[in-house]
């Protein structure tokens, strides 16, 4: 087992020292914190991510990484492959950061919108999916208020109903969804945005999900509150630039982010997710002896140059 770095979308500090340098498998304790179980984790237990499906926006503060779901929202990805393929979001912004909500990019100039392209200007909304394309979902013991089942399905925290056989992936943090106008069919994947507060899981199957942010999420949920309504920067200066967007498959290897993301169907994230429910180390004193889907992190690492990440 190469050495690793952990990161993840609420990772606890201590947890992301106890797992540097951690270099080979190791015995669990009977409560076994989150570090313990990644350092215990053999390597089939990890997946590296899919270039054509994994895209690349970069800041002035450095790389965002995002993980497309196309299982979910096929339709919407293909349209946002094209943008980005396309150059569509190069030269774009992030124009919109309302506290406890979400970061929002696209094209700030509504008077004069840059063309989209060979992309659809509108799509139909991919909010659910039918139950039978939900694969490999991975099923949380725990109730939930917002659906008859959640967990996690193709890497990311999805929701199911059996009664209405319709599956869609939930508005937890660090999710990416496509900006939209009231009409369900008014958005196309050119406006996008992403979790940066507590989970907004009221939004589900209000919205299309296309993704969630393995890496990088720092470089937007820092970015400053914006003044405007809804948190909208109401000055051209307050924009951050994006420099690019770009899609793995089209950068030179040598060149991509090296990452690996646990297997959500795997034995290892099934001990994750418990060493979350029941926090062990001498730090805790009452564990809760449950987890919310959104606090349920997927683990993500870096892995050596040459070891086979993409």
């Amino acid at each position: 087992m190469l050495p690793v770095r952990l990161y993840t979308l609420r990772a606890v500090g201590a947890c992301m020292l106890a797992l540097a340098g951690a270099g080979h498998a190791a015995e669990l304790p009977a409560r076994a914190t989150l570090a313990e179980v990644i350092a215990a984790s053999p390597a089939s237990a990890w997946r590296p991510l899919d270039p054509a499906n994994t895209l690349y926006m970069e800041l002035p503060g450095g790389r965002v990484v995002i993980e497309l779901a196309p299982v979910f929202a096929p339709r919407h990805v293909a349209n946002i492959r094209t943008l980005v393929r396309e150059r569509y979001f190069d030269g774009l912004a992030v124009l919109r950061s309302q506290d406890n909500w979400v970061v929002q990019w696209g094209d700030p100039n509504e008077a004069q919108p840059k063309s989209l392209g060979t992309a659809s200007a509108t799509l139909p909304g991919e909010f659910t999916i039918p139950l039978r394309k939900d694969r490999h979902f991975t099923r949380l013991r725990e109730r939930d208020v917002y659906a008859a089942q959640v967990g996690h399905s193709a890497g990311m925290p999805s929701a199911r109903d059996p009664a209405s056989k319709q599956a869609w992936l939930a508005h937890c943090y660090g999710m990416v969804g496509v900006g939209r106008d009231s009409g369900a069919d008014s958005g196309n994947g050119s406006a996008l945005y992403v979790v940066i507060g507590h989970g907004p899981r009221h939004l589900d199957r209000n919205i299309t999900v296309v993704g969630r942010v393995v890496a990088g999420m720092a470089l937007l949920s820092t970015v400053p509150r914006g003044p405007g309504p809804m948190g909208f920067f109401d000055q051209p200066g307050q924009h951050v630039p994006i420099a690019a967007l770009t899609l793995a498959a089209d950068v030179p290897a040598a060149a991509r982010s090296a990452l690996e993301v646990m297997r959500t169907d795997s034995a290892t994230y099934q001990k994750a997710v418990e060493a979350q429910r029941n926090r062990g180390g001498p730090w805790t004193k009452v564990a809760a002896g449950h987890i919310d889907l959104c606090n349920a992190p997927i683990p993500v690492r870096t892995v050596a140059a040459g070891a086979g990440a993409p």
